[in-house]
């Protein structure tokens, strides 16, 4: 396994991500819920920047690997859904949404796997519409965990939800673009990798 700073960073996310969820089993009279909401938000906020960062320095210092390829949405993936998973938890987010959120990422994650098998991957690349879908559901997720009025001015739970609307249908557009992208192959070789 390659170790470098990208990777470190990225690990750094993989263990953040049991803080933001921690946070609300803390007593009250150790953490108040605002401190709480606080805390959770500083957390993820820090995850998702390490998330940008550790690309940007791999990038950089062509410290790119396959491992650090491999893992990298694993800790986004599990990043996202530990904080859907609190929010649901403390009703900020309807359950349907975070179904949909998780189980597409189950679904493509899956579906990526199976074209690398058969050497097709850049087939499900990312598109447009998937990073739209990501950077609405990464600013909704922060907003949710605020729970409060931002500058006395944004009211953070109505915004986080429009966004958090917005990605699940983003999400199932995107999905059903790779859907689309991958059912040739699918109908060609489907058969023919199954076990």
């Amino acid at each position: 396994m390659p170790f470098n700073i990208p990777i470190l960073l990225t690990w750094l996310r993989v263990a953040l991500i049991p803080l933001v969820v921690g946070v609300y089993y803390l007593p009250a009279h150790w953490l108040p819920r605002s401190d709480q909401d606080t805390a959770a938000t500083l957390v993820f906020v820090v995850a998702a920047v390490t998330d940008w960062f550790d690309g940007f320095l791999a990038r950089r210092w062509n410290q790119t690997s396959a491992f650090g390829a491999f893992l990298d949405p694993v800790a986004d993936k599990l990043m996202v859904a530990g904080a859907l998973l609190v929010l649901v938890h403390l009703d900020r987010v309807e359950h349907f949404i975070a179904f949909i959120i998780i189980g597409r990422e189950i679904a493509i994650s899956a579906l990526r796997e199976w074209m690398a098998q058969i050497g097709a991957s850049r087939s499900v690349a990312v598109s447009s519409i998937g990073k739209i879908k990501t950077a609405a559901q990464m600013t909704a997720i922060p907003l949710l965990l605020w729970h409060d009025m931002l500058f006395r001015v944004v009211d953070t739970q109505r915004l986080g939800e429009y966004l958090m609307y917005l990605a699940a249908v983003l999400t199932v557009w995107s999905m059903f673009y790779y859907m689309r992208l991958a059912w040739p192959l699918i109908k060609e070789k489907g058969g023919m990798m199954d076990g």
